[in-house]
């Protein structure tokens, strides 16, 4: 009697022992920013405004076509349009990238070492060790999306001037406004990145190989852009995020229109909160073998 009594008392915690304060934010932090395909992926997106820089310096400022102005015509005209314009080109595809590396990367990774199983025998508790590395790849993925535009408009700004920002279909934002509408901007694409960082970190869970999160994230980003550019769907395509994905070019605009941007962030937001909770869910029931 008194062994099953032992058996089922519930075993002592260590004294000073707190759940909360397992695995700290800023512990994961350093780990991530240190390393090497964080600085890469760093790298990568602050030297892209300098090859569009010399780009344009080669080719001559880009001219329109068939008498229609695009926000790419206009990229030279400042600093705040060469911004807007590295962003552009960027928000499609090259954003998506260290999205789907910081958020699907990150599980997977520590599968991948073996060292997954030692981080919860700390012990950590699972949804500590998720909740701290989601918060952390989010953050990455925030700071990603934040030094592109960053360093497009210290560059362009040395090299066509800090000036008010010109609309394509006419009008211009000064530099103030259009400093707050690109912030606006930069926001949006966040948000509706969501999606793929729910998608990459839900497969960061299910999988050893952080190749396969991070390939499987952006494959099915670029299966979604193929689908929103078949028009046969019609409204079908209005729940497909990438529809969305540039809607926040309504908000350099001399009047700014919300519901695009609105519509989109919603159905991010939506995919997004269900995928996490697949991932913590997932986690929480499963067999940790390495």
């Amino acid at each position: 009697m008194s062994a099953l009594t032992e058996r089922t008392e519930p075993m002592e915690t260590a004294s000073g022992y707190r759940a909360g304060r397992t695995l700290p934010l800023r512990v994961e932090l350093v780990r991530q920013l240190g390393r090497r395909r964080t600085l890469v992926m760093g790298g990568i997106l602050a030297v892209l405004p300098f090859v569009l820089l010399i780009a344009f310096a080669i080719g001559g400022d880009p001219s329109s076509r068939n008498g229609q102005v695009t926000l790419l015509d206009t990229a030279t005209a400042s600093g705040a349009n060469f911004a807007a314009v590295n962003l552009f080109v960027s928000a499609g595809f090259l954003l998506v990238i260290p999205v789907a590396l910081f958020c699907g990367d990150t599980v997977a990774s520590e599968a991948g070492w073996s060292s997954l199983r030692y981080l919860l025998a700390a012990p950590v508790p699972r949804a500590r060790l998720l909740w701290s590395k989601l918060v952390v790849g989010l953050g990455l993925s925030l700071a990603a999306m934040i030094l592109l535009p960053a360093v497009a408009l210290a560059v362009g700004t040395a090299a066509y001037g800090w000036g008010p920002l010109h609309i394509p279909t006419g009008g211009v934002l000064d530099s103030g406004t259009a400093a707050q509408r690109l912030a606006v901007a930069v926001a949006y694409v966040f948000v509706s990145q969501l999606v793929t960082a729910g998608l990459a970190f839900w497969l960061s869970t299910k999988t050893d190989a952080p190749l396969g999160a991070v390939g499987g994230a952006v494959g099915l980003t670029i299966v979604g852009n193929v689908l929103d550019a078949v028009t046969a769907l019609g409204h079908w395509r209005d729940f497909l995020p990438p529809h969305w994905q540039f809607a926040w070019a309504d908000a350099v605009q001399p009047h700014p229109e919300w519901s695009g941007m609105i519509q989109g962030g919603a159905i991010s937001v939506s995919y997004a909160l269900v995928l996490f909770a697949l991932a913590f869910r997932g986690f929480a029931r499963k067999d940790i073998v390495s």
